[in-house]
């Protein structure tokens, strides 16, 4: 099914049964609200991308959403200054995070915002961003905490400090898989993703207060990595989100920064990203920009920049670490309805309850499905049962 877009986001996200459904769900045995996930997109994102963002999340969505239908609602947190269309837009299409108090979702997504100070804690919006972290514990089964938000939780939660590179991490990154977890269950041991950050988390630091590495980059730096609460906190130092052309749009972004003397260095272009040719002209002006005119450099690279043609080479393996993390939030969800049947009156006691509720699960998850195969049809109950505890 189609992801959709909640212009005026629900602030009871988990809604309850209307009589249509609750009729389909006496023809199928499985409660239809189960079969739609309910998903908080926080954008903190600056005003130039602000509605790209809101795009490739809910492109990604849509590609690794399979048979599931995923809402997706707009929230923004106070302290994030917007101008202009981009200001206009917030107030008519998103709501408060303070709305979310009180409620619950499905599953939340949390983007980074570029920081106006050194140390995180002393940014605007902190204050309601720890709220927010401690809120989603809670009440989802899974957050994705992207990039720079990513060491944003990790800061609040562990006291894990970002460690800043003396380059910018900007490209396509070679990744590989160091762990087995629902999250990249099928995914291939070796995949390319983007990535745009100055700054990384050492790992040993992460596994010291109980992260979990799922892959890493090349180079031995950290790429995915989760923690489990009650809810599954899920950390992308990359950006799988990314449409082809976003770190392009970057870098043009920075190269105008440095032609208007907001930064002193010229920018490293990103890492395998452009073709051969490019590469060449582009190092070309990178070599001559500080003897040629700024006004000249600018109309150069940008007409270089608007001939060239990126393809979206990671976009199946974003689309499939998505769908798996879909997949995890709806069998979440389908576990808890299951477990308040069979166990309204006892606690998850033992394995053999979890092994029953999982295979009930199962069989409600293959009637609605049918020839579905993502990983919550596919796994044992067994499987699944170990994964919810």
């Amino acid at each position: 099914m189609p992801a959709s877009l909640n212009s005026t986001p629900s602030f009871n996200c988990r809604q309850p049964l209307s009589p249509a459904s609750s009729a389909a769900a006496g023809t199928t045995g499985l409660d239809p609200s189960a079969t739609q996930l309910n998903i908080g997109l926080i954008n903190n994102m600056p005003d130039g991308a602000l509605e790209a963002t809101e795009r490739q999340f809910l492109s990604l969505l849509n590609a690794a959403s399979g048979s599931i239908h995923v809402h997706l609602s707009l929230y923004s947190l106070p302290g994030v200054s917007r101008s202009g269309a981009a200001a206009n837009r917030v107030q008519t299409h998103y709501s408060s995070v303070e709305n979310l108090w009180g409620t619950k979702l499905d599953g939340l997504i949390v983007t980074g915002k570029e920081p106006l100070t050194q140390n995180l804690a002393d940014e605007p919006y902190w204050d309601h961003f720890t709220q927010v972290v401690d809120w989603a514990r809670d009440n989802t089964y899974s957050t994705v905490w992207s990039c720079l938000a990513a060491h944003a939780a990790v800061l609040h939660s562990d006291g894990i400090g970002r460690v800043k590179s003396p380059t910018k991490n900007s490209g396509i990154f070679e990744c590989r898989r160091v762990a087995n977890h629902a999250l990249t269950a099928g995914a291939p041991s070796g995949f390319r993703l983007p990535h745009s950050r100055w700054n990384g988390l050492q790992e040993e630091a992460l596994a010291a207060r109980g992260y979990r590495i799922l892959t890493r980059t090349a180079s031995a730096d950290v790429d995915t990595f989760v923690k489990q609460h009650k809810s599954l906190f899920v950390f992308f130092q990359g950006h799988p989100e990314y449409e082809s052309d976003t770190l392009l749009l970057e870098y043009r972004r920075d190269i105008g920064r440095y032609i208007k003397g907001d930064i002193a260095e010229y920018p490293s272009m990103p890492q395998n990203y452009f073709d051969h040719e490019t590469v060449i002209a582009l190092a070309a002006f990178q070599e001559e920009a500080a003897f040629i005119p700024r006004r000249l450099l600018s109309e150069m690279v940008s007409n270089l920049l608007s001939t060239i043609n990126i393809q979206c080479t990671w976009r199946s393996t974003a689309t499939h670490i998505y769908k798996n993390w879909l997949e995890y939030i709806y069998t979440q969800k389908q576990i808890e309805k299951l477990s308040g049947r069979i166990t309204a009156k006892e606690p998850f006691s033992n394995e053999s309850t979890l092994v029953a509720i999982a295979a009930a699960q199962a069989s409600q998850v293959n009637t609605y499905a049918g020839t579905r195969k993502g990983p919550a049809t596919q796994a044992s109950a067994r499987h699944q049962a170990i994964l919810v505890r």
